[in-house]
């Protein structure tokens, strides 16, 4: 039997995968797992429970509190809120969990639960695991005044824009900025968040309606936010996906800032105001080559990781590092927030644009972008990657006529049926070759076996 959760919580289509029965399933098992023990004045466990605005969130959420209460478990329903504010209000409130609803930049049919441990931590595989175990197990049900109260978690968007306004480092006073909200989460407080730190703001993708969210809108497609600070002559746009916990940006003349540049400013922000612990920044293996020269020139290491932000988040950990995140857009602040935080992220950066007087596009000079390209090969046996010769040799023969001037990473996805192969080079001719090459094999080598009858 396959592991239930993926590499960000439980994932799939609502009401294929993830139906009203399942969903109560995990929230009784969790509330088993990560709530077994009342408080030490023998009050009741507590939940905080988020969502994203899509449609199925209603009933997915109307079943987890249900599971929850129905064990025990008082919950605290915040109703619709951005990922990394259900974090945040699980250490706030000093919950003994949270619950979020959301499938992020997926399109709207699908959703997702994952749960965040006591002071709003990501929960260890270990963990997850004992939940999908504790699944097959009888549920715990209590009776009388031991079940579990549900009640309106009212002042959860206000708590959280406190706390990010606390982060600012310089208000925004004479910036004109654009938000697209994607539809999502942020809709309702990434607005009020920005026009009380003192910008102009024009707002687009913030009309939910359950069913719209990242269509065409967002950080996964941004076209919108391009035009509209262009046509509005705003000095940079602030791109969310979903459940905000990525911030993609555009500069003044709709050039798009990605991840990697966005940390590079902010690590050397960070470093300039002695802020940066140890000088690191914590990226994954896909990060641009770019920003590890940028960073070396700028005094500052950078530690990898494998791709997804639960392994930066592991390594920040691990070695007391306040600073990391993916080209994607996931930026983790870990002096302020557990994961990673759109909102707080395009604060941060809004506020080095209004602190240094310099426009994101020169800001973004700090790091000169190889050029990369990615090509995700379906059909082949990804599980083959890492154990097949041909690959190997024709990897390392790519390295070789790269040599200094570039980088080659070839893996299987962990959130999808392909094989990425991506390729950094000094100009796009050569990365677009040696990809397209090494996809070839990867074609060739890996091609499924197809049985007929």
């Amino acid at each position: 039997m396959s592991r239930l959760f993926g590499t960000d919580g439980v994932r799939g289509l609502a009401n294929g995968l993830l139906t009203a029965e399942l969903a109560m399933q995990l929230a009784q098992a969790a509330a088993v797992v990560l709530g077994h023990q009342r408080t030490t004045n023998g009050a009741r466990p507590r939940a905080v429970v988020a969502r994203d605005p899509r449609a199925s969130g209603e009933f997915i959420s109307a079943a987890v509190s249900a599971g929850l209460s129905s064990s025990g478990i008082d919950v605290y329903d915040a109703g619709v809120l951005p990922t990394p504010a259900a974090a945040y209000l699980v250490a706030d409130l000093k919950a003994d969990f949270g619950v979020m609803i959301s499938a992020s930049h997926n399109p709207a049919p699908d959703n997702g639960i994952k749960f965040f441990a006591k002071g709003g931590q990501k929960l260890p595989d270990e963990v997850e695991d004992a939940i999908e175990e504790q699944m097959g197990k009888d549920a715990f049900r209590p009776t009388g005044s031991d079940v579990g109260r549900i009640q309106t978690f009212s002042d959860a968007e206000d708590r959280y824009i406190v706390h990010l306004l606390g982060t600012l480092p310089h208000r925004l006073d004479g910036l004109k900025i654009v938000l697209d909200c994607a539809h999502g989460a942020a809709s309702g407080c990434s607005p009020q968040l920005f026009n009380d730190a003192g910008a102009e703001i024009v707002v687009i993708g913030a009309e939910p309606d359950g069913l719209n969210i990242n269509d065409g809108v967002g950080s996964t497609h941004l076209g919108a936010l391009q035009r509209a600070v262009v046509e509005h002559g705003a000095d940079l746009g602030i791109a969310h996906d979903g459940d905000a916990d990525r911030c993609l940006a555009i500069d003044h003349e709709g050039n798009e800032v990605d991840g990697d540049q966005i940390m590079a400013i902010l690590a050397v922000a960070l470093k300039e105001s002695g802020k940066l612990k140890d000088n690191v920044l914590v990226a994954t293996v896909m990060s641009n080559l770019g920003l590890k020269i940028a960073l070396r020139n700028a005094g500052i290491s950078i530690r990898e990781t494998a791709v997804g932000d639960r392994y930066v988040l592991e390594e920040m950990r691990d070695g007391g590092f306040n600073l990391g995140g993916e080209q994607s857009g996931h930026v983790i602040f870990a002096d302020h927030a557990t994961t990673g935080d759109g909102l707080l992220t395009g604060l941060q950066l809004a506020a080095q644009v209004a602190l240094t007087g310099r426009s994101l596009k020169e800001l973004a000079t700090v790091m000169t972008k190889l050029p990369q390209v990615l090509i995700n090969v379906r059909g082949v046996d990804r599980t083959r990657v890492r154990s097949t010769e041909a690959l190997a040799v024709a990897v390392a023969a790519a390295e070789a006529e790269l040599g200094d001037t570039g980088r080659v990473l070839l893996r299987p996805s962990g959130t999808e049926p392909v094989v990425r192969v991506m390729v950094e080079a000094g100009d796009e001719a050569t990365a677009e070759s040696i990809a397209e090459r090494l996809a070839q094999v990867v074609r060739t080598e890996l091609a499924l076996d197809l049985v007929t009858d």
